[in-house]
């Protein structure tokens, strides 16, 4: 892999999960179980989903750099759009993770704590010598540098709902 390209994109995942890292110290338990509208997720299911999703991604980087298999396959064109544009599309998501129970985390230190061990997990990997992909269940293969950009990507996405959230909980 490019180590350019390797460093660039873990400056940007790093400067990401801070982010969210960080942003925890604006509020209370109580704020991040709070829900914005019925039937939607407050930011602590938000975080949840960020640390659950995010964790996979790292498993998928793993096996990507564990492995050669699959480096012959390619990406979904949709997904080749998104990493062109280095962003989701700006809309709102709905898919399998939205329709899904998440539960309210039990601490803000439980989050803090999970989103800096999946900084650190990453930190330690070894993009130089990735070869091989695995499956996204709809945007069909990429490689370990690929998942950490999609992760970054992911996260950045997530700012959105985080505003949207952010502007009726602290209103409150």
């Amino acid at each position: 892999m490019e180590p350019d390209k390797a460093s660039r994109l873990m400056l940007q995942f790093n400067k990401t999960i801070t982010a969210w890292i960080d942003a925890l110290e604006d509020y209370n338990l109580e704020q991040l179980h709070q829900l914005p509208y019925p039937n939607s997720w407050s930011l602590g299911q938000v975080y949840r989903h960020i640390i659950d999703d995010t964790s996979w991604f790292v498993e998928q980087m793993r096996a990507a750099l564990q492995s050669n298999e699959h480096h012959d396959k390619d990406m979904h064109d949709d997904a080749k759009i998104i990493f062109r544009n280095n962003s989701f599309p700006d809309i709102q998501i709905d898919g399998p993770a939205t329709n899904t129970f998440i539960p309210q985390p039990e601490s803000k230190e439980e989050l803090q704590h999970r989103l800096q061990s999946i900084k650190d997990d990453v930190n330690l990997l070894d993009f130089t010598h990735s070869h091989g992909k695995t499956q996204h269940s709809g945007l069909q293969f990429f490689n370990a540098l690929e998942w950490l950009q999609f992760a970054e990507m992911h996260m950045r996405h997530h700012f959105r709902q985080k505003q949207r959230i952010d502007a009726i909980v602290l209103l409150r």
